[in-house]
């Protein structure tokens, strides 16, 4: 019996049935397929790949999508033909997928249409496929060609593997003495999926599943859930979580209906309860624990598990069961759900043993401890419990291991295995009486205080207490017993652990309490520990002994803090109630010095104080300070004074402004009349559209794409999982050091820096300028950029002479941006608003409205023109200016003060927040990637190149990922980091400067190459340019906060100029040519020439100066 057959009898007796549902939930009506609908596309598909396919060995097709109403047809399809289906997710990270394609080696794959630009996108530079010109219902078959090393030595390999079993298989037929049973992975009609484990505990392995391992649990199920065609199920599990098999095979089975929602609705608790509940009256439900959990108490006990729920079954699985406590808990009076745990692991997939919790114990009242047992094993499966010398034993404690004559699955390799074979499973239990108790996995089991010690049995205790939402315990690094913890409202501390306490011995007491906000989960829905680790890690860093007495005192320390940092006089009066941060004379460097100091001073991290600091005022962040440090006492001050600002509804007599027009420079065009140009922005980041950089110009061009135009120039990944690296900056021989006197310059050969030209904006300029050249004139090269003034202006680049200024409705921190026509410019301003202006005269063409100040600065797609910018209100948008629309807003969990970077390949798009959130974005549709916390605010904006994405963080590293999440390296320096990474023109450096007054240049394996040392710290990005005069060598440009412009040789580090401005500096350089462009707080916006170390190359210089005014 096969899967297909199993859906073949059901749909012959409920042809014109509803099979399949599948509800977008935006309020348009869901669509249906029947049993013959599915049967008959289903066929359709098999005669398809049947026609295209040429199948040589094991019988395997990729299936890369999202979950939708032809999901069922699809699968089946696949099993018709007969292949086994080997589920790719569209959104797990590429490296992964890659490696499991690769392991498989798999020929062919079906990708649906609408993943077709993302599959190409994120794997041309991993695999080698051609394209089928043929397409079929909303798919595309691929062929996958392994012609790299690795390929082939994996077919070579599996290639031996079969003539060596073949010789032994022919030799075996000719006697029965040495003859075994054995299941056979290359029969024609064995297979029916193929998938991989997680990889938490090593290497992810290949698991493919014959039809006769999981139809057993298929048909079991249908009789255990007494499903019958009047039950909804609803498929909770992602395709490559084997339970998905069971959710889909069981409905199909049985005449039922399956449920199907898009992934994002899944992450919704609230929303996915009313679809699930309400509108389809789903009956049948499968999850882990964790998932569950996500619903949270009172929707579980309202919702899911009412007395009114239409939910007849829950069944509970691949995790540790919750304690019977916490179960009671969850239910209403009156709720009649069947509730089971369910245990297995995907090497015997799916599941293997059943437990039905009794009703009697459901609806008892008095308190329940008991555990939860495994129950009994399902058909066709064998459990048995043994101990470390491997011997079965009927009592005690020992290691679960599974199997069953057919219940077997194929690792890795293995091409045939015997019937009956048993797998390890690494999970611990106890027999007592017959009945199998869960202890936990192998790694669960830890020896403290000289006890042996279940830590799984302390989350048990400890999620049965009052105010506990849900938790988890981890024994961080073998020496800490960590009970993270997300909390009901108004949790103590001192509480939770004097009831742990009370209910477990000394020796399980943990060490320490993390309250989180929710619990980070993998794809499958399993607690991520790894990330649980990165949350403590970050936590420890931060924690000190608290030394308050009271919150009065604290009142009185937060006080002196606010004049020490804002430099105010100390004289007897108290700060007003009101006071705001940023009106105070407050900055971003002033913010996190405040942080620091109050977390120093309260012994411990305030989650969202940064956030409250730059928002509000100052009694609203004493009552936040005090929620965290004194949660046990009243407010005794009042929230009087709601001072955070929202933009809303934005006086349009403030953001109108007035405008100084001149003669435009460049006729106005819109998007389909496009003005070729190039567009130079801080960190050596290079925009060139609609012409040839280094020809259709005619010059020496200073720099070179680091983003956009290196990437279209792709190459293959050197490693699918690089280790994780820690750096330091600690070899002296690397430093460059600067005397007190100034940098002492030898040489004939040294530049020397000379003002061209300042322009007055009125106020502090911290933005950094936009330089924009035109094809066809680069002589009226122009320089955006605004100030505190409100001014935004554009400027002659050779000249200084102010083309045009528009005054807008606030000041102006963010820079500016170039759109894809060239026409615009895109800038954001502190009253909320986006402004996009005309190019050529500064006119306002049209404002977007945020709810909080914009000091990000946008970005664009170079391929669809869509502008993304982030905001205070702690979205990032995707702008469409051409239309005047917003196309998509995306909450990012704390403040978007850096701004956002764009990756073609992966077409992804970075964000950074202020709470720490390093996010990976999908640009067509605003949906969430990954997302990885560091800890501490991010002000620095993340950079990436062909491999990786970098970012500083105010914790002093600059931290190195993947695109696809995967944390790479850090490199240490002794100071925040506010500076953003600017990567060198071949991407094999990286440069970044730091509060501790040093501008680092680091290797891309995270090796520090070497550091330099200024006479202040290093807020502003660095500049990588080449300069022509100077035989094609590379240079850095950076700034130090005391005004000082440095000018470094990029591969020594050795001083090449400095130069001190007449205020301090918090904007990036710029170089075109032979000029460096920066603003600088004493209100002018400056140019300055490069002048080489000869007389011949400074007449030069002066000579075109002169001809350019």
């Amino acid at each position: 019996m096969t899967l297909q057959e199993l859906v073949h009898q059901a749909a012959s007796t409920y042809s014109d049935k509803i099979a399949v549902c599948f509800d977008e939930c935006n309020n348009q009506p869901p669509v249906y397929y029947t049993y013959k609908t599915v049967v008959n596309a289903a066929l359709e598909l098999s005669n398809f790949l049947l026609l295209h396919c040429d199948f040589q060995g094991i019988r395997e097709i990729g299936l890369c999508c999202h979950p939708g109403i032809n999901l069922p047809s699809w699968i089946l399809g696949i099993l018709q033909v007969p292949a086994a289906y080997a589920p790719i997710d569209p959104d797990s990270p590429p490296a992964l997928s890659t490696y499991f394609m690769k392991k498989c080696a798999l020929k062919y794959i079906l990708v649906e249409k609408q993943q077709i630009n993302k599959f190409k996108s994120s794997y041309e530079t991993l695999l080698n496929f051609d394209t089928f010109t043929v397409e079929h219902n909303n798919l595309v078959l691929f062929r996958l060609n392994w012609k790299n090393v690795e390929g082939s030595l994996i077919l070579k390999d599996r290639k031996k593997k079969y003539e060596k079993e073949k010789m032994t298989n022919s030799r075996s037929e000719n006697s029965n003495e040495e003859k075994s049973e054995h299941m056979d992975v290359r029969l024609k009609h064995c297979l029916a999926y193929v998938l991989h484990t997680s990889g938490t505990t090593g290497t992810p392995k290949i698991v493919r599943v014959p039809h006769a391992c999981i139809v057993p649990n298929i048909q079991h199920f249908r009789v255990l859930f007494e499903i019958t065609q009047e039950d909804v199920l609803f498929l909770a599990s992602p395709l490559t979580f084997d339970p998905s098999v069971v959710e889909i095979f069981v409905t199909l089975s049985s005449g039922a209906s399956l449920l199907i929602v898009p992934a994002s609705v899944k992450v919704l608790p609230s929303k996915l309860a009313a679809v699930l509940f309400s509108h389809h009256r789903v009956t049948i439900l499968q999850a882990t624990p964790t998932l569950f959990r996500r619903f949270g108490s009172q929707l579980i006990k309202s919702a899911v598990l009412s007395a009114s729920t239409p939910l007849r079954v829950l069944a509970l699985g691949g995790e540790a069961f919750p304690s019977l406590t916490v179960l009671k808990s969850w239910r209403e009076e009156g709720n009649k759900t069947q509730i089971f745990n369910v245990y297995g692991i995907t090497e015997v997939s799916s599941w293997a043993t059943f437990y039905r919790i009794p009703e009697k114990i459901l609806n008892s009242t008095s308190k329940c401890e008991l555990p939860v047992q495994l129950g009994f094993p399902l058909h066709g499966t064998v459990v048995e419990v043994r101990d470390t010398n491997g011997f079965t034993i009927q009592e005690g404690n020992g290691q679960v291991f599974l199997g069953g004559r057919n219940r077997i699955c194929f690792l890795d390799d293995e091409m045939t295995v015997p019937l009956g074979t048993m797998r390890a499973t690494g999970d611990f239990v106890t027999v007592k009486d017959g009945e199998i108790f869960f202890l936990g996995r192998e790694d669960s089991q830890i020896k403290r205080h000289g006890k042996r010690l279940n830590i799984e049995f302390v989350q048990q205790v400890a999620e049965g207490l009052q105010q506990v939402e849900s938790c988890v315990v981890t024994w961080y690094n073998q020496e800490k017993l960590i009970l993270f913890m997300v909390p009901e409202k108004n949790l103590v501390k001192d509480y939770i652990f004097k009831e742990l306490q009370k209910h477990l011995p000394s020796h399980a007491i943990p060490d320490e309490l993390v309250l989180i906000d929710s619990l980070p989960f993998t794809s499958h829905g399993k607690i991520d520990v790894s990330e649980l680790n990165k949350i403590y890690l970050n936590y420890i860093n931060l924690k000190s002994d608290c030394k308050l007495s009271g919150k009065e005192e604290l009142w009185e320390n937060l006080q002196h803090l606010w004049k020490c940092v804002l430099s105010l006089s100390e004289d007897p009066l108290k700060v007003p109630d009101d006071s705001l941060f940023l009106s105070s004379g407050g900055d971003s460097f002033k913010s996190i010095w405040l942080l620091n100091e109050i977390e120093k001073l309260v012994g411990t991290s305030i989650p969202g104080l940064l956030e409250i600091i730059l928002s509000s005022s100052i009694l609203e962040i004493y009552n936040h300070i005090l929620q965290t440090v004194f949660p046990d006492e009243d407010l005794t001050l009042i929230k009087n004074f709601a001072t955070k600002r929202k933009f809303s509804n934005v006086n349009q007599e403030e953001t109108n402004g007035k405008s100084l027009h001149q003669k435009s420079v460049i006729p106005l065009s819109y998007d389909n009349e496009r003005t070729a140009f190039i567009a130079l922005s801080r960190g050596s980041q290079i925009l060139s559209l609609n012409t040839a950089l280094n020809t259709k110009l005619g010059h020496c061009p200073s720099v070179y794409s680091n983003d956009l135009i290196s990437q279209t120039n792709s190459k293959h990944m050197k490693s699918l999982n690089p280790s994780v690296l820690t750096g330091e900056s600690k070899d002296p021989s690397c430093v460059a050091e600067v005397s007190e006197e100034g940098p002492l310059l030898t040489g004939t050969e040294k530049m020397e820096l000379r003002v061209r030209w300042r322009s007055d904006t009125g106020k502090c300029v911290d933005a950094s300028p936009l330089v924009v050249i035109p094809a066809v004139d680069k002589s009226s090269a122009t320089v955006y950029i605004g100030s505190h003034s409100h001014r935004m202006m554009a400027v002659d680049l050779y000249s200084g002479k102010v083309k045009w200024e528009q005054i807008l409705g606030g000041r102006i921190e963010s820079s500016a941006y170039v759109s894809k026509c060239g026409n615009f410019i895109v800038v954001g301003c502190y009253n909320g608003l986006v402004y996009v202006l005309k190019s050529n005269s500064g006119e306002e063409y049209w404002t977007f409205t945020t709810e909080d100040a914009v000091k990000s600065s946008a970005t664009m797609d170079p391929t669809t023109g869509v502008i993304y910018i982030g905001s205070h209100d702690q979205h990032a948008y995707a702008l469409d200016i051409y239309k005047k629309k917003c196309v998509w807003k995306l909450k990012c969990g704390g403040t978007v003060f850096s701004s956002p970077c764009l990756s073609l390949l992966p077409h992804h798009l970075y964000f950074a927040t202020l709470g720490g959130l390093l996010l990976a974005v999908n640009p067509a549709t605003g949906n969430r990637v990954w997302k990885h916390s560091c800890g501490k605010p991010l002000f620095s904006s993340p950079q990436c190149c062909l491999q990786y994405i970098c970012i500083g963080c105010v914790d002093g590293n600059l931290l190195c990922f993947t695109h696809f999440g995967e944390q790479v390296w850090q490199f240490s320096t002794r100071a925040p980091i506010f500076s953003s990474p600017c990567t060198s023109a071949s991407e094999q450096e990286i440069f970044f400067g730091s509060h501790d007054c040093f501008i680092y240049c680091c290797s891309m394996n995270g090796h520090l190459q070497w550091k330099f040392e200024t006479t202040s710290r290093v807020y502003a990005t660095p500049f990588a340019f080449h300069y022509c005069n100077y035989s094609n060598e590379m240079f850095l440009a950076a700034a130090s906060t005391d005004g000082k412009l440095w000018i470094l040789e990029s591969k020594s580090g050795q001083l090449q100029s400095v130069y001190e401005l007449p205020g301090e500096v918090f904007s990036s350089p710029v170089v075109w040519e032979s000029m460096l462009i920066i603003g600088c707080r004493n209100n002018y916006v400056y140019c300055l020439d490069l002048l080489g170390g000869n007389k011949n190359n400074q007449v030069q210089s002066l000579l075109e100066y002169i001809l350019n005014v």
